[in-house]
């Protein structure tokens, strides 16, 4: 881990109540008779009500302090309160905080992201409160510039809960949200460990390549304003696609005449070891989405576009693109400052450093744990398979996941595990001591699930 990371290190559990305890269960109580249902399903599991946290530590009103490897789902690349991002909050609150005008704020962030621009053309962006609020102002912004309509997504993708994104999404989360827009297209998505029927593991990207060619030829109207895709997908269990795929899809996107949107709310900013989820693969897209550990905890989003992109109208004419929230100097300076710190303290590097070394520490899992069908990781986005059998790949029941989660709580870490495809985004400031307790921790928990037999229930 860099020595100029200033957040703490060689961080631990420590329990001193039952959990949740009876100040957590009480303010939720409260809570939970005011407000509307449909929180974060882990937050509710945990029953916890937390006082403060730092870096990769959470503590509650009952005194337990936890390990956080769900890293707010991406958004917490800082580190819980990361004493930069504080000061920096903090002063420009005192300054101003709303309102469209310019602001040094904003004019900082600007050269801060042009500096670290997937590419030298795209470098004009647009400021958001949400990461749906973005993507849909990249899908006007493709429609404006390609003058078509219809748009491809994929098996597996999330890009958010507005109708235009949740017309896009690949899960059956959308089910009862119906009717969709039209000319929204889901296409089959070239997992590694569960390939689409008709593919393999070897193959899979070049058969969802020849499907999707052979698709718009025969079942669109030709009029594909944009593919959009995540680098690597994030709510389908942190899948990282074939190097070969997101070139192959940009080749698509110009032979139509189309945009490629590369979704980078979970991948950008250091996340996988690289700035861009997209290095990885060394394509170039037309459009990226960005959001999450962006703000570094403020509520902040973006696009980036090209130039000649940028220019379509009327999303160009005044108040086209806007948002009441975008572009605001609180946001403006809390995004300046996350850029800064990751920028100061070798997050990318130490995303890489410490995602290596975290996913080495995991792997052996999946000779040691019946149920643990794989491991896999790019930097900090980390994924591992909860299975009933590792010869069909069948996932562990829900009901089965949970006492993972549960059992993992009881030991004081705060995990994603309630899901078969089990997700770890810990912050980017967690260093190998850190990693270290965490891992002690699953191991045990994974211990006592294989000796319990739980994962048979």
């Amino acid at each position: 881990m860099s020595e100029t990371i200033s957040q703490p290190t060689g961080q631990k559990v420590n329990l001193v109540t039952e959990v949740p305890g009876e100040r957590s269960k009480a303010l939720r109580e409260k809570e939970d008779a005011l407000l509307a249902p449909g929180l974060q399903g882990f937050a509710l599991k945990a029953g916890i009500v937390v006082k403060e946290a730092r870096g990769s530590a959470v503590t509650d009103l009952d005194g337990n302090t936890f390990l956080d490897v769900i890293g707010g789902i991406g958004v917490n690349g800082l580190g819980h309160s990361h004493p930069k991002f504080v000061q920096a909050i903090q002063s420009q609150v005192a300054k101003a905080s709303v309102g469209s005008f310019s602001s040094e704020s904003r004019l900082e962030l600007l050269e801060r992201l042009c500096a670290h621009a997937p590419a030298p053309n795209l470098t004009r962006p647009q400021f958001y409160s949400g990461g749906s609020e973005a993507v849909e102002s990249a899908l006007r912004l493709a429609k404006n510039f390609t003058g078509n309509f219809e748009f491809i997504s994929f098996d597996g993708g999330f890009h958010g809960k507005t109708m235009g994104t949740l017309s896009l999404m690949g899960s059956s989360f959308k089910d009862t949200y119906g009717p969709f827009v039209p000319g929204s297209h889901i296409l089959p998505y070239p997992n590694p460990y569960r390939p689409p029927s008709g593919s393999t593991q070897e193959n899979c990207a070049d058969f969802c390549i020849d499907y999707l060619r052979k698709y718009i030829k025969e079942k669109t109207s030709k009029k594909i304003a944009a593919i959009i895709v995540e680098p690597m997908q994030g709510t389908a269990g942190n899948i990282i696609p074939p190097k070969e795929f997101l070139p192959e899809l940009k080749n698509i996107a110009q032979e139509n005449g189309a945009l490629l949107i590369a979704d980078e709310m979970i991948t950008g900013f250091g996340r996988t070891g690289t700035y861009w989820g997209c290095e990885h693969s060394g394509v170039t897209p037309d459009i990226v989405t960005l959001g999450k550990q962006f703000g570094g905890g403020y509520p902040l989003s973006a696009l980036l576009g090209r130039e000649d992109i940028v220019q379509a109208k009327p999303w160009s004419n005044p108040s086209g693109s806007s948002s009441s929230y975008g572009g605001n100097p609180l946001a403006m300076a809390a995004a300046a400052a996350s850029l800064k710190i990751i920028d100061e303290e070798g997050l990318v590097e130490n995303s890489k450093v410490v995602g290596e070394y975290f996913l080495s520490k995991l792997k052996p899992f999946e000779q040691r744990y019946p149920f643990v069908g794989e491991v896999r990781g790019l930097g900090l986005l980390l994924g591992i398979e909860l299975v009933e059998d590792k010869k069909t790949k069948k996932p562990l029941s829900r009901s089965v996941t949970e006492q993972f989660f549960l059992e993992c709580l009881k030991r004081g870490l705060l995990t994603m595990s309630y899901a078969a495809s089990f997700r770890i985004q810990p912050s980017m400031t967690i260093d190998c001591e850190t990693v270290d307790s965490v891992v002690d921790i699953l191991q045990e928990t994974f211990d006592y699930i294989a000796e319990k037999r739980i994962w048979k229930n």
